[in-house]
């Protein structure tokens, strides 16, 4: 008898052999397969909902993450073209005083034909502007003029007000004296502004990109 069989029991139930029978769980790879694929689909389905809703608020597909920050390109304008503006001596300006202080037309005009200007007319303003102009002053001129010769005479005394009329005649233009006026602009200022208009210079670079 075998020391594997229990004490009374043989025959059919007598165990034989001099090994221990192997007790084993049974296999569940089937089980494993069906909840591994099942939990494959519940992921897969989750970022297809993800990506739908990224194109909801973005409105397309989403940039593609490098880990690193795009760079911006920089776009700089174009330089703008020199302004071709007349010369003082091309420009016959009437000084008219416009204050109830007596000698600021004569003065100002013995400046500007120191500076260049042809000077035509030297008298008190007309009834329309008279006492009327609360500014340093008023450039008066054609519409021809409005890019042209009042920028000129403009730098000539800053803060002055450019007004043209379209009904005038000729090529002449008006620097009216007004309650705020105290000089011309200094020449070497007056120098530097009519250069800054010759040579505009180009406006700030643009970022794109970005």
């Amino acid at each position: 008898m075998s020391m594997l069989t229990p004490p009374g029991m043989g025959g059919q139930y007598r165990i034989t052999g001099d090994k221990y029978p192997r007790m084993r769980r049974p296999r569940r790879r089937g089980r494993l397969v069906v909840l591994t694929a099942a939990s494959l689909a519940v992921l897969g389905f989750a970022g297809w909902g993800t990506l739908q809703l990224i194109d909801v608020f973005t409105g397309g597909d989403p940039a593609p993450s490098t880990g690193a920050r795009t760079a911006c390109a920089v776009e700089a304008n174009p330089a703008a073209a020199p302004k071709a503006l007349p010369e003082p001596g091309t420009i016959t300006v009437n000084v008219l005083n416009a204050t109830t202080r007596g000698g600021l037309a004569q003065k100002t005009a013995d400046e500007l034909k120191k500076r260049g200007f042809r000077i035509g007319e030297v008298a008190n303003a007309t009834e329309e502007y008279d006492k009327k102009v609360k500014s340093t002053g008023l450039l008066l001129g054609p519409a021809s003029a409005l890019d042209t010769s009042l920028p000129v005479l403009g730098a000539q005394l800053a803060g002055a007000e450019h007004r043209t009329d379209a009904a005038r005649e000729g090529n002449e233009v008006d620097l009216i004296i007004g309650d705020g006026f105290r000089s011309l602009t200094e020449k070497a200022d007056a120098d530097r502004a009519l250069a800054a208009l010759a040579e505009p210079e180009p406006e700030p670079a643009v970022k794109k990109n970005c």
